[in-house]
């Protein structure tokens, strides 16, 4: 295995593009699809190749990297892709899929001959475009040196999560750091909602909690997306914050494990989506709070 590898990125949206542009820094050969061609083109200018399918696009891939929607989008883009699977090639499966879904994903994988890693990313927009992600991987100890050179380029580090990738060690992972996530920025939309309602200035709550325990750089980040009106272009987007939010209630009811505060984060979600804010930066779950849109 030479340290310059083709690897094929299926999905090419906020996180896949920014993926496959470090991996293209880094000195790798891409091939890229996307359904949308149009989110997969501009990479073109990058100096990868734009496939017209999946099966095109995995051809004589080292790595195969999906970064799509969700499990089910993922298992139908690969079996899309199954006539031009290499046996033996490695597949870096990215989506936030869920427990069960992975458990799918790998089974595929057994079936075709590759060699699975769940490895789900921690971060947002502005790490992907730095190449600083943090990769949550599990799979196994033989064949990780096809996509070591895969994680380095797209992540600042990589934390390993067992050996068996079928087991979602790391998804399960990713679904525990998205609890949290979700969960804060749920509750910086509501902070500012209150503020507003009840004529508070949102500094003044700032200043009160400047340096304490209660203060927290990401709830500043969040809550400024929305203050400066800045929620385009998103770092993680509305939509896709209600499906991690859907996946987190369902692994704990399966686990037997009551999530209040992620259903109800997923209904806010939802509620924004549904006012129009799907596509824009997960802070909009702030206008979940009104019924109409607040005035600025």
């Amino acid at each position: 295995m030479t340290d310059k590898l083709t690897v094929s990125v299926l999905g090419t949206g906020i996180m896949g593009a920014a993926m496959a542009r470090n991996l293209m820094k880094a000195g790798h050969t891409v091939r890229a699809w996307n359904r949308s061609r149009a989110k997969a083109e501009p990479l073109a200018a990058d100096g990868a190749h734009v496939a017209s399918s999946p099966a095109e696009a995995v051809q004589g891939a080292d790595v195969v990297l999906t970064m799509l929607y969700d499990g089910p989008v993922t298992l139908q883009v690969m079996r899309e892709a199954a006539p031009a699977l290499r046996p033996g090639a490695a597949w870096m499966q990215s989506t936030t899929a869920g427990i069960e879904a992975v458990a799918e994903l790998a089974a595929f994988a057994d079936e075709h001959g590759l060699v699975f890693y769940d490895a789900p990313v921690l971060g947002t927009r502005q790490p992907a475009e730095a190449g600083q992600l943090t990769v949550l991987a599990a799979g196994p100890k033989d064949g990780r040196a096809a996509v070591v050179p895969v994680f380095e380029a797209v992540g600042a580090h990589t934390v390993w999560s067992g050996d068996d990738g079928a087991a979602a060690g790391a998804t399960r992972l990713k679904l525990v750091a998205n609890s949290w996530v979700l969960a804060a920025t749920a509750a910086t939309g509501e902070v500012l909602a209150l503020a507003q309602a009840l004529g508070v200035d949102p500094q003044n709550f700032f200043d009160l909690i400047a340096g304490g325990p209660l203060d927290m750089g990401y709830l500043r980040a969040k809550a400024g997306l929305v203050l400066d009106g800045r929620l385009t272009p998103a770092q993680f987007a509305v939509g896709t914050a209600e499906k991690d939010a859907r996946l987190i209630v369902r692994a704990g009811e399966t686990h037997g494990v009551r999530l209040d505060v992620a259903a109800a984060s997923a209904e806010r979600f939802a509620r924004a989506a549904a006012q129009g804010h799907a596509d824009e930066d997960m802070a909009a779950a702030y206008f979940a709070s009104f019924d109409e849109e607040p005035a600025s």
